[in-house]
């Protein structure tokens, strides 16, 4: 069995609008992770992903192209905090922060 992990993920370009969220989110679920994922105010977005490493970093690569109509910028990739997840099986974007 494959080491679960957690990471925070930041995504910077043209992710607002185009449907990135709810993009990424089929991803996580098609993927079999858990977590969320939410615009911020500064025009990133932002998710906490856990599952097995290859899942993740299968996300991490996805979440450098993003949806037809995004145009990403940066990906930012730090530890994530598992606990902010809690028991959840599940992936939903969530409100915005």
């Amino acid at each position: 069995m494959s080491e679960v992990i957690c990471r925070n993920l930041r995504i910077r370009g043209r992710v607002q609008g185009v449907g990135y969220r709810w993009a990424l989110s089929a991803e996580a679920q098609r993927l079999g992770l858990s977590g969320w994922v939410r615009n911020r105010r500064d025009g990133s977005v932002e998710a906490l992903v856990r599952g097995p490493v290859e899942a993740v970093d299968a996300l991490i690569v996805w979440a450098h192209r993003g949806p037809a109509m995004a145009r990403v910028d940066s990906v930012l990739s730090n530890q994530g905090n598992v606990a902010e997840i809690g028991t959840s099986d599940g992936f939903a974007p969530i409100a915005s922060r």
